[in-house]
């Protein structure tokens, strides 16, 4: 049976991919932060759990010592863009610097066994900041305008090194997506939630920042899907994951409402300045060309699709 370590199990794609590899007959492994494992609600079942810390790179090596998997993907770090702006230096820790120690992790341990190890980074498109290339590709330079951006940066950058070294490591440069399991600290679920509150009597009004940002939307278990072909491929390298269309925010806010069954919207939606970014970058679209055509991905749900099943959700949830 081959062995895998996930970090950032608990979140929205580390749940997905816990159940995918689980399914596939992986032994999973996971690192969690010290206390965090213990609501068992959080963790997949079968998944075996190991206390570690992405700020303590000492730890997180000793679980791959101890482990010795074959696989390595990472999808654990500060994840919000808006909490980037605030904890700059624990996001440069977390998403950034812990990724050299997973990294050198990986690399020692195929050096002491004598065989391959695996590793796959969930990078992200705001790398490229205000990109002037629509769609991005993987040769779009790399700007970041966020402490989040620049912090993926580096780890995506890191990833190269190694891979130029000798280690199948990967990058797999994810969209935004989305799923009933985004916490609600991201934009798209806060949205999904405030509607189904207002359905339900729970609330008068929905508040949010700028309603003009467009982002390339999909669904995340497309995206597991994703990364689990590009750990399983031939050879390593960098893939953008992407549905190759665009959307505002208010786009994402209409489709919610009609999933509700509510047309004339507006009135319900108030913007607060409190929850504009400081910079934010305008659009964002993937070219996914090469994943299709290279590993044969591509998205199952249209955004439509995707926004109807969070709400769908959320009016459960409430009722």
């Amino acid at each position: 049976m081959a062995s895998v370590v996930v970090t950032g199990v608990t979140g929205q794609d580390g749940s997905y991919l816990a159940e995918r590899l689980i399914g596939d007959g992986w032994d999973v492994h996971a690192i969690v932060r010290d206390g965090k494992h213990a609501d068992e609600q959080e963790i997949t079942p079968g998944v075996t759990v190991h206390a570690g810390d992405l700020v303590d790179i000492a730890s997180m090596r000793s679980v791959i010592d101890v482990v010795e998997p074959d696989l390595i993907v990472n999808l654990a770090g500060i994840s919000s863009v808006a909490q980037s702006w605030s904890q700059p230096e624990l996001t440069a820790r977390v998403t950034g610097l812990a990724v050299s120690g997973l990294l050198a992790g990986a690399w020692d341990l195929q050096e002491r066994l004598g065989r391959p190890v695996r590793f796959v980074q969930a990078s992200s498109s705001e790398i490229f900041g205000a990109a002037e290339q629509r769609p991005q590709t993987e040769t779009t330079p790399i700007a970041p305008i966020s402490p989040y951006g620049a912090a993926k940066a580096y780890a995506h950058h890191l990833v190269g090194v190694y891979r130029g070294r000798g280690l199948f490591a990967s990058s797999a440069i994810l969209y935004n997506h989305e799923s009933p399991r985004r916490p609600e600290t991201f934009v798209t679920r806060k949205i999904t939630r405030g509607v189904a509150r207002i359905v339900n009597g729970d609330s008068t009004s929905l508040l949010l920042g700028n309603l003009d940002a467009r982002r390339d939307w999909g669904w995340a278990p497309d995206y597991v899907d994703a990364l689990l072909l590009i750990a399983e491929a031939d050879a390593a390298d960098t893939f953008i994951v992407a549905t190759g269309v665009e959307h505002s925010v208010r786009d994402f806010v209409a489709a919610a409402f009609a999933a509700a069954g509510i047309s004339d919207w507006k009135s319900l939606v108030e913007l607060d300045p409190r929850f504009a970014r400081p910079v934010d970058a305008p659009i964002m679209l993937g070219d996914n060309s090469k994943i299709r055509e290279t590993l044969g991905w591509s998205p199952t749900l249209s955004f439509d699709e995707t926004v109807h099943a969070m709400v769908t959700h959320d009016l459960e949830l409430l009722a």
